[in-house]
């Protein structure tokens, strides 16, 4: 049965990624606790489906409160999927969008392209980096190390991180095929990447009680007392100039 077999290759793929990357995950963690250190911000950015890494990190229940999800809705799969498609290749924006956000050298930027080719995480990137940012890549290195890079300077996002953190997904992401129909189906990228999304939560969480810093986290508002709603309000408070979508 093909629902077994993917379950089988997803859980194949998970395994690879909490294996090998380990020592990435870690490395990205500890630039993730720096910038809570620090005051600094996480912010997050994808383009199309990727975009949903920065939705996973962002105010939600039991997540990291100092995070800026960087949802451009050019980027957005809606309302029209084929212009996400245009805007992610487009570069030569990123620089100028950064400017309306609050950014300093004490942020990390953690910035998903499974194929890590085209122009606006590229852009991103660079953007990032010209602002003395560190950069965490979610990327497939096997995806990307098959493809041209999409932008003029010839980078790849892998290229410019200072962490890279391997999505095991293969070329194309689609992970399944059958005989009598053409195309491979079934891509397992979103559940990698959400995977690792609250590893690196999780190990940040735990580095701050190692630092003795009491990491800051959104509590669920929708439990019957209302102790979540205060906490929350207290984080709005302190974050809401700096965070422009929160």
């Amino acid at each position: 049965m093909k629902s077994q077999e993917f379950y089988l290759e997803l859980s194949k793929q998970l395994q690879e990624q909490f294996t090998q990357e380990q020592d990435s995950i870690l490395k990205a963690a500890s630039l993730m606790c720096d910038a809570i250190e620090y005051e600094g911000l996480i912010h997050v950015f994808g383009s199309g489906h990727s975009q949903m890494f920065a939705l996973e990190m962002f105010y939600r229940s039991g997540g990291l409160v100092p995070v800026n999800a960087l949802l451009y809705p050019q980027m957005s799969v809606p309302p029209i999927a084929l212009m996400s498609s245009v805007f992610e290749r487009l570069e030569g924006w990123a620089d100028a969008a950064l400017d309306f956000e609050n950014v300093n050298s004490n942020d990390v930027f953690i910035c998903a392209s499974v194929s890590g080719r085209n122009g606006s995480v590229i852009d991103m990137a660079l953007a990032a980096k010209k602002r003395g940012c560190k950069i965490i890549a979610l990327t497939s290195i096997k995806y990307s190390s098959q493809v041209s890079s999409r932008h003029s300077s010839g980078h790849r996002l892998m290229d410019l991180a200072d962490v890279v953190i391997d999505l095991k997904c293969p070329l194309g992401d689609a992970s399944l095929s059958i005989e009598g129909v053409e195309s491979r189906f079934s891509p397992t990228s979103s559940i990698l990447g959400m995977a690792v999304i609250n590893a690196l939560v999780a190990q940040t969480v735990e580095n701050c009680v190692k630092r003795n810093i009491d990491p800051p986290l959104w509590v669920s508002a929708n439990l019957d007392s209302r102790k979540g709603e205060m906490i929350n309000k207290e984080h709005v408070k302190k974050y809401s100039s700096r965070i422009r979508f929160l």
